[in-house]
């Protein structure tokens, strides 16, 4: 979050690695409602532009204001980089069936598509893994 305002924000910021850009968001009875269809892409578009906008009026006026609210209406997607200190006991025991082995996100377990990187695939190479 200290980083937030540093570049822009573009949708390389934020986990899109199985989005549906055609995927369509509407309601018939939308009073907004036009033949065009609203898809996840023109949404995504949508969010990403508001949010660029407030980070250059902050970077603009330094105004705080600007800054609380680029980061209330970040979306969970958004990438966040950590450092993590671990050990290889709490390693094998995130990848134990009752932790994260069949976790739901695909970012854990893998579940969805074995071919995308995911935590339990990169333990499992680790050098002293087994």
């Amino acid at each position: 979050m200290h980083k937030l305002a540093s570049q822009p924000i573009t949708l390389d910021c934020f986990e899109t690695d199985d989005m549906q850009h055609d995927l369509v968001y509407y309601s018939e009875t939308d009073l907004y409602y036009t033949e065009r269809k609203n898809t996840a892409g023109m949404l995504a578009d949508f969010i990403i532009e508001q949010l660029e906008f407030l980070r250059q009026k902050y970077l603009e006026t330094k105004d705080k204001r600007y800054w609380k609210e680029l980061v209330r209406w970040l979306p969970e997607g958004w990438l966040q980089k950590r450092t993590w200190t671990t050990n290889y006991e709490t390693i094998r025991a995130i990848c134990s069936p009752g932790q994260r082995r069949y976790h739901k996100l695909n970012e854990w377990s893998g579940q969805d598509d074995p071919n995308q990187e995911n935590f339990i695939a990169w333990a499992r190479k680790l050098p002293y893994a087994k």
